[in-house]
């Protein structure tokens, strides 16, 4: 039996419809499906949105489908909070997709083995599909340990999930901070995880994996990476709501298949090594070209949403 999939939707059909593909092969027995309502102030938003949600109705396997559908546009920050802790009003534990994270068929055995073996350990908050080199040790380990932050195409249960807060009031709480410095035991990656939970705090972005990543580092709690990457991100662009640069390192990382049984690593420790080279390899996107590039394409896109909002005045 697969576990549930949580699968978050918007205004882009074409790509939710590949990872509807994606999840049809699956053929998960329950399908929670939350969608953001569209902005008025975007011209064809409404008829994107409900092209976008006419995908699920092509559901055609034995499911049982859950529908949270937002007639307002609440924003990626309140949708894919409140749609995940909504799914944890009714199961136990789940996959999470978004409509620009296509999985590898392995990912779906992958998360539904390790979500019933790791499902009492609260070590283990979070199972992602992500690997951002591409592979790693995949000759000894299915998989390995990494702090968390992997959030395209990834799993977790209930008992990780509560606690989760929005407004993230603990990053007041000194103490709190001082657990978190020490479980990342790396003042260069603290500063980086604190300059984002100081303007998640501070309602200066519109997100919701810097409060999860917050919570999951404040109760030391580590990920499950496949040795082998399983989802590729195919959203990067400026149609996105973050990934609009499509020169990211991130972008398309090659999808392997993962071979099964699982291999177990030895230990249930985080991978330094790994998480050095990942650090490494992202920091390619603050390389001057990129950010040249990035600068470029933001321009772009504003110029394109004046032009959009221009012609619908």
């Amino acid at each position: 039996m697969t576990a549930p999939v949580a699968f978050f939707i918007f205004n882009r059909p074409a790509l939710t419809l590949k990872v509807f593909e994606a999840i049809r092969q699956a053929k998960p027995q329950k399908l929670f499906v939350i969608a953001d309502g569209p902005r008025t102030e975007r011209r064809n938003e409404a008829e994107k949105c409900a092209a976008t949600r006419a995908v699920i109705e092509q559901v055609d396997w034995d499911c049982e489908v859950f529908k949270n559908y937002s007639d307002v546009n609440l924003g990626c920050g309140q949708r894919v909070s409140t749609g995940i802790s909504w799914v944890f009003e009714q199961v136990e534990e789940a996959m999470i997709l978004e409509d620009d994270c296509l999985p590898h068929p392995s990912f779906f055995p992958f998360c539904t083995e390790l979500l019933e073996k790791y499902k009492n350990e609260p070590k283990i908050m979070t199972i992602t599909g992500t690997n951002w080199l591409g592979e790693w040790k995949p000759q000894q380990q299915s998989y390995h340990f990494n702090f968390c932050g992997g959030f395209w195409g990834w799993a977790t249960w209930r008992r990780a999930w509560q606690g989760y807060d929005y407004d993230l009031k603990l990053w007041a709480n000194e103490e709190a901070k001082e657990r978190v410095r020490d479980f990342i035991a790396d003042d260069k990656h603290f500063h980086a995880l604190a300059n984002v939970c100081s303007q998640a705090y501070n309602k200066e972005v519109d997100a919701w994996s810097y409060q999860w990543l917050f919570q999951c580092c404040l109760h030391s709690g580590i990920e499950v990476v496949p040795s082998v990457n399983l989802i590729s991100n195919i959203g990067f662009g400026q149609d996105a709501a973050h990934t609009k640069n499509a020169y990211d390192v991130r972008s398309k990382i090659p999808l392997s298949p993962l071979l099964f049984p699982l291999k177990e690593p030895d230990a249930m420790v985080i991978d330094r090594k790994y998480f050095n080279m990942v650090s490494k390899r992202l920091s390619k996107n603050n390389h001057p070209i990129l950010k040249l590039r990035n600068k470029i394409n933001k321009l772009f896109s504003k110029v394109n949403n004046a032009i959009a909002l221009t012609r619908s005045a």
